[in-house]
């Protein structure tokens, strides 16, 4: 290898994937390259500057699909070089033990080498662990191999068992393909995740900082003071329930000074405090909106999560059960409508953002293949053309049935609207029962491409041990026992909808991700949280960018359910703050 050809010498023109390991220590690295089965190709090759080979082979316009055993050390070092596509062992094996119904088992690549060889099975490392010196991010230890092994061997070992196991499911009815999308789409969504938390969402603090300042007072000058507005309202709510000082942030405390003014609170709840005729109840609801806005979202996370202008968040691809992602501090999927006007544009940029409306019920439709409903969603405001289809133009009516439908709501007034929507949608209703029929059984039901929903725990099993599946549960009612079944039941019904939600954005994600970089470099995408993305773009791209986000909501759909007359569209809106958005 050649200073001038960072390539590897001998690497072929050619690799369907490639095997990647960074050393420990300094910019250099091994690479092999696979075949689709994970068979080796050709020989290991060093590379003095790993990085600089990714990016040479990934130039020559054939990129293999990178293989590494996480995106944080195979991936986020690179970063801002790019690559096409990766597999991710640590993101691919929790799908895969989870599809065994092993749901939650360690996912690293010394756990999944382990279960290879018949070892004891490593946890994997806790939350916040893997943050530190970035040279650390590719010892063995981190990887959690045990010592001695070749981190390159387990990586081609691992990712060639797992690309057995893909190959070993059930294809009857084109489960196998979906299941490689899957893997494919979580694998993309490791690299979106740290491209946008290294590259950031912008961030002004100066807006920032003028908000809190009207909402709180001016920043306390002696670290851990209130905030003067802070203060004075907590000062007013102590002053309405009889002057005697007590903790604000105290629910027990909160509890008993109400209760010395003869007011018996049930939770300190807002929507409980509402019902409190006494002036003290509004105080406190003030209080708490301010407390919360100073906690979760004041100097102290500021100083932490925003950097040279951008707020750098973690993010957790599929850290919720159903797909969806989650966050690890910084509450990066729970950016509050108050704080977004501080989310805005560089001068010259502009933001797209694009949401999708009445994504779950869509969802169900074009799972469940009603022809009914997909009509009803093929236009406009799906619950407004559900209403006129079903409910006699009551659009009320018909967003409560549906939803009712969707998480298992059976009290109130439901019946007759879930009878209506029997009547008028039977495979839709059918498909969500079923579900529910499965969970309240004890099985396993999956997402629209194979995502798997956790096994019910041993204690369920133990507490609905020798109840009989089907009309049996129905039939005991008012059964401690049988509400637990019809728990799970709740939860497996919403779950073939939600996480069949996240499959499509996921695809989404990894489909918008490729166009930007092709049609419409340097436009990134800044920010996700479920069926919501944001682009920063150059404002000349703006109207490009909109209309790649259309065509690849379209194209997600079609990949994820086929074909389909029912829409999902993704409305984009041309922005310099996120706040003039909504």
């Amino acid at each position: 290898m050649s200073a001038a050809d960072p390539v590897p010498e001998g690497w072929p023109d050619r690799a369907a994937r490639a095997a990647l390991v960074p050393d420990p220590q300094g910019g250099g690295g091994r690479l092999q390259p696979l075949a689709e089965d994970g068979t080796p190709t050709g020989p290991a090759a060093r590379a003095a500057d790993v990085w600089a080979a990714v990016a040479a082979v990934e130039a020559r316009g054939t990129a293999p699909r990178w293989v590494w055993a996480a995106a944080d050390s195979g991936y986020t070092p690179m970063l801002p070089g790019r690559v096409t596509r990766c597999h991710d062992l640590a993101l691919t094996e929790a799908l895969l033990v989870a599809h065994d119904g092993a749901f939650g088992q360690p996912r690293s690549l010394g756990a999944a080498w382990a279960r290879l060889h018949g070892l004891p099975v490593p946890d994997d490392l806790g939350v916040g662990a893997d943050s530190g010196d970035q040279d650390s991010l590719f010892a063995p230890d981190r990887l959690q191999l045990p010592p001695g092994t070749d981190p390159l061997t387990a990586v081609v070992a691992v990712h060639a068992d797992q690309q057995r196991r893909v190959a070993a499911l059930d294809d009857s009815d084109g489960t196998k393909a979906r299941f490689r999308l899957l893997v494919a789409a979580e694998s993309a969504g490791g690299l979106v995740a740290a491209e946008m938390a290294y590259g950031g969402l912008p961030w002004r603090n100066d807006v920032h900082d003028a908000l809190l300042a009207d909402k709180l007072g001016p920043r306390p000058v002696t670290r851990g003071a209130l905030p003067a507005k802070l203060a004075e309202t907590a000062q007013r709510l102590q002053e309405a329930l009889g002057g005697r000082p007590f903790n604000a942030d105290s629910h027990a405390q909160v509890i008993k000074a109400f209760a010395d003014q003869g007011v018996r609170l049930a939770s300190t709840r807002t929507r409980h405090l509402r019902e409190i005729d006494h002036p003290a109840a509004e105080i406190l609801i003030h209080y708490k909106e301010l407390s919360r806005l100073h906690a979760a979202h004041g100097w102290a996370w500021q100083d932490a999560w925003v950097r040279g202008g951008r707020f750098r968040p973690e993010y957790v691809v599929g850290g919720v059960v159903s797909g969806r992602w989650a966050g690890r501090g910084g509450g990066a999927l729970q950016i509050p409508r108050i704080l977004r006007g501080a989310v805005v544009a560089d001068p010259g940029w502009c933001l797209v953002v694009a949401d999708a409306s009445q994504v779950e019920p869509r969802v169900l439709a074009a799972l469940s293949r009603d022809a009914g409903l997909a009509r009803t969603a093929a236009e406009g405001d799906l619950y407004q053309a559900l209403a006129a289809e079903a409910f006699g133009g009551d659009r009320d009516q018909a967003k409560l049935g549906l939803l009712g439908a969707m998480y298992g709501q059976t009290s109130g007034d439901i019946g007759p609207l879930l009878a209506t929507l029997r009547r008028r949608y039977p495979a839709a209703m059918g498909y969500v029962e079923a579900a529910a029929r499965t969970g309240e059984d004890g099985g396993l039901v999956r997402s629209v491409l194979g995502r798997t929903c956790p096994p019910p725990s041993a204690e369920w099993l133990d507490r609905t041990e020798g109840l009989e599946p089907g009309a049996d549960r129905a039939d005991r009612a008012d059964d401690d026992v049988a509400r637990s079944a019809r728990s799970r039941g709740r939860f497996t019904r919403n779950f073939v909808i939600q996480a069949s939600a996240a499959d499509w954005a996921l695809v989404l994600l990894a489909v918008l991700r490729g166009r930007l970089h092709d049609e419409a470099a340097p436009a990134r995408l800044v920010f996700f949280q479920h069926d919501e993305i944001v682009v920063h773009a150059p404002k000349e791209l703006a109207e490009r960018v909109a209309e790649l986000i259309t065509e690849s909501a379209d194209e997600a759909k079609r990949l994820t359910f086929g074909q389909t007359p029912v829409r999902l569209p993704m409305v984009p809106t041309i922005v310099e703050s996120y706040a003039d958005a909504k």
